[in-house]
């Protein structure tokens, strides 16, 4: 009689075991319909390897010149870099972050970030690393809308930046077309900063706007300014021989830091540019980037002053 009861309760045991699991699967594809399960991590195919990261970093350090890629992204920055903590666009999305440096160690693991974002020749990388995911870029390694998107996907949110990149193109090409109409397809633009007593002079890929003027708007450089400073990003001359390298436009990163007696001086007022008003001043801590926020703030900036 035993041997008999034995399969017959084991039986029962398992059919309870059964409905009980069914209705808890019931129960959790009713709570649960239509949401796929989030990973906590992805991999990024960084310059040096895959690197894991959190698939939604609430903690970001940011140790280079991507603050503004990661404000159009929409993400939580807990510790920037002095450069962009005195921008002032980007007060607003950094309000709360500390400043601080690659080599504020102690800093930065008080700030328990999930994610660190910096520049590949900073000291102390492998410090970083043993803190959160550190994802380091070289700069220029990638186009300057190409890195909006890299930073994108190192946050998972690369659809976000791709779309935001299409829509820039648009924006910046009919932009570019609209300027072009008023000053014409051989008007001249030369972008310029004063420095230490010193102007540098930009080519095409370093900032302050000559991405969108000569890479986007198809805006032409002066001649002298292609020969010195296209290729290495930059060269820098003395003042007194800026009306050398003038186009018919000047683009003007100033700083309040600087000296800027100059804009009295009697060489300076006798460029050809200054004295037909098409110099335009910007103020070169808002300027220095080509991030995504950085870069709208360009636009705006060059349809206020090239088409007012």
């Amino acid at each position: 009689m035993k041997k008999w009861l034995l399969p017959m309760f084991m039986m029962v045991v398992l059919v309870l075991a059964a409905c009980g699991n069914s209705e808890k699967s019931e129960e959790k594809t009713g709570k649960d319909a239509g949401k796929e399960p989030s990973p906590e991590t992805i991999t990024y195919q960084s310059e040096t390897g895959p690197i894991e990261v959190p698939a939604n970093p609430e903690r970001v350090v940011v140790l280079s010149s991507y603050v503004g890629d990661l404000m159009k992204l929409g993400v939580n920055m807990v510790g920037v870099d002095s450069w962009s903590a005195n921008n002032s666009n980007f007060e607003e999305g950094i309000k709360d972050a500390e400043i601080v440096a690659n080599t504020d160690i102690e800093k930065i693991i008080e700030l328990n970030p999930d994610l660190i974002i910096g520049l590949n020749n900073i000291e102390n990388a492998d410090k970083l690393a043993e803190i959160a995911p550190t994802v380091l870029f070289t700069y220029g390694k990638v186009d300057y809308l190409q890195q909006h998107i890299e930073i994108g996907k190192v946050v998972n949110k690369e659809a976000e930046a791709t779309a935001w990149v299409k829509d820039f193109k648009v924006r910046a090409a009919d932009l570019g077309t609209k300027i072009k109409d008023k000053i014409g397809e051989d008007a001249t633009v030369t972008v310029v900063e004063n420095y230490e007593k010193q102007f540098y002079l930009f080519g095409d890929n370093w900032g302050r706007g000559t991405e969108i003027l000569y890479q986007e708007m198809g805006l032409k450089m002066p001649e002298k300014v292609k020969e010195v400073a296209l290729e290495p990003g930059y060269f820098a001359i003395s003042q007194e021989v800026l009306g050398e390298y003038t186009g018919d436009y000047v683009i003007l990163s100033l700083s309040k830091e600087q000296d800027s007696a100059f804009l009295n001086a009697d060489w300076y007022n006798e460029i050809e540019a200054v004295k037909n008003g098409q110099l335009f001043e910007a103020d070169s801590k808002v300027f220095y980037f080509n991030d995504a926020m950085t870069l709208d703030y360009q636009l705006d900036f060059f349809e206020e002053k090239f088409l007012k």
